[in-house]
């Protein structure tokens, strides 16, 4: 009861006309910022934060949140309409966001994005404001082995469930790992692969390999088969609108992502990459529509989507409650929160209430605006998929420059770019899935820091991985997932060989 009356005397603050419009503006920046590929929220809010020092701490931080979990809502649109993920948050977003563009579906698409971000970002919300500080006592328990683990699992689960071909699943995920040490070992600091470049030294960039391997090899599909001639029906808003059986094939995994995406959040360092990950992971596995999952399926957009925007929201139980940044967004925002002379942690509730009850509910308000500024993106975004692939291509060319070069203002990145973009097209022309590949070129950097600090804690021993009940149960599930796909071979063996011994 105490907590609803917080929450109302937050709502009190949050509807005043100036947070209004600070979250108004926040969330339409976020859905640019997210929509524009090389941008994404870290660096939104890092570019917008020092813009916000002379306002109120409750307006400022407001606007920048509004603008994070805006930059999940609209990393899906360049993702859905041109297969080139705004964000590494929107990677799995692409994955049947696309093929529902190419179905000639983008509005469906579009609309099943914001309705899932939607859902996910309220169910982060309600966990936010009722078992924050529970929620993030559960996260402190995910030690460097844990999420070691937890990570360990998101890789061994992509490799045959992203791909048609466990093995080819397998091969592609290895491949990414190998990308992803290259450069300067951040422990040793000696390098590695970097065969005496002084560019690789750094490493290959993340966003530079994301549009390579999304938008430029669309552009090499694209000349190579002399795609010319685009279908140019015009979608009428009207057709777009999810109806009755659409809204059932979203709602359930929308939740379901929702709850894991948040819980995902709220563990340091997971991120909203590997909440929409792992909940498209989930989906694929339990979903009715599994089948479908990667040629265009509704569940598998609200999946990503959904999940990735819990996990936003998610991360802030921690960098409320404990002080601790979820994500490289909320580390930014930590920041700023010093700045401004707050202290966040556990004395932040008793403290500064009236920041942090303003700051949730202002959510609230934030994710329902987030969601009608998106909705009413979506009658001119669908105009994108008319334009004829004749221009398509050097507009996707130039954005896939641009994109590259803005991350450092390097040349090197485009030259990343165009690399990761002839890798995908060959593995794509020899039936190699990329989704892996990008999905561990993304999460690898995370799973060595973390294995690396848990042989720290153990002095070199592998006890540690073994030494809770959180990391023998992951332990227990990753064994699932490596012998899944042979089990299952021998069960549908078993049952050929069943249906043919009955006679006719």
């Amino acid at each position: 009861m105490e907590t609803v009356q917080l929450l109302l005397s937050g709502f009190a603050e949050a509807i005043s006309l100036q947070n209004m419009l600070a979250a108004l503006i926040g969330a339409i920046l976020g859905i640019i910022i997210g929509a524009i590929p090389g941008l994404g929220s870290a660096l939104g809010v890092a570019l917008l934060l020092p813009l916000t020092f002379g306002m109120d701490p409750i307006t400022g931080v407001i606007m920048l949140a509004a603008v994070y979990y805006g930059c999940m809502y609209g990393g899906a649109y360049s993702a859905i309409l041109i297969n080139i993920p705004g964000d590494s948050a929107a990677i799995t977003t692409a994955f049947d966001g696309y093929p529902l563009t190419q179905k000639g579906k983008p509005g469906k698409a579009l609309f099943s994005a914001n309705m899932a971000s939607f859902i996910g970002g309220t169910i982060g919300i309600l966990a936010l404001t009722f078992i924050g500080p529970p929620l993030a006592d559960l996260g402190l328990a995910f030690g460097p082995a844990e999420v070691a683990l937890l990570i360990l699992l998101a890789l061994c689960s992509v490799g045959w469930l992203l791909g048609e071909s466990p093995s080819k699943g397998v091969a592609a995920t290895v491949l990414g790992v190998m990308f992803a040490t290259v450069g300067v070992d951040a422990m040793s600091g000696q390098a590695r692969f970097a065969f005496g470049s002084d560019q690789l030294l750094s490493g290959l960039e993340l966003i530079p390999m994301i549009i390579g391997m999304f938008g430029f090899s669309q552009v090499i599909v694209m000349i190579t088969q002399k795609l010319n001639v685009k279908e140019t029906k015009k979608l009428s808003f009207k057709e777009s609108l999810l109806d009755k059986k659409d809204t059932k094939r979203i709602a359930i995994p929308s939740i379901r992502s929702g709850i894991l995406g948040t819980f995902l959040g709220v563990l340091p360092g997971a991120g909203a990459t590997t909440g929409g990950l792992l909940s498209y992971v989930l989906e694929k596995r339990v979903g009715k529509n599994k089948k479908e999952m990667g040629k265009g399926a509704m569940e598998g957009v609200a999946a990503a989507e959904s999940g990735n925007n819990g996990a936003a929201v998610g991360a802030f139980v921690p960098l409320l409650s404990l002080g601790i940044p979820g994500s490289a967004t909320t580390a930014i925002l930590l920041g700023g929160l010093i700045m401004w002379g707050l202290d966040p942690g556990p004395l932040l509730f008793k403290s500064n209430p009236d920041f942090v009850w303003g700051l949730i509910s202002s959510m609230y308000i934030g994710n329902i605006i987030s969601l009608i500024v998106g909705l009413a993106f979506i009658p001119i975004l669908m105009k994108v998929i008319l334009i004829p692939n004749s221009l398509m291509v050097p507009i996707i060319t130039v954005i896939c420059i641009i994109g590259s070069y803005s991350v450092n203002n390097n040349m090197f990145d485009v030259w990343i770019m165009l690399f990761g973009g002839v890798i995908a097209y060959i593995l794509q022309e020899n039936n190699y899935p990329i989704a892996p590949l990008l999905l561990a070129f993304v999460l690898t950097p995370k799973l060595e820091m973390s294995a690396r600090q848990a042989f720290s804690l153990s002095n070199g021993s592998l006890d540690i991985f073994v030494g809770s009940t959180i990391s023998i149960i992951i332990l227990l599930c990753i064994t699932l997932f490596i012998f899944a796909p042979f089990v299952l071979k021998v069960f549908k063996k078993k049952k050929k060989e069943l249906t043919e011994d009955i006679p006719a």
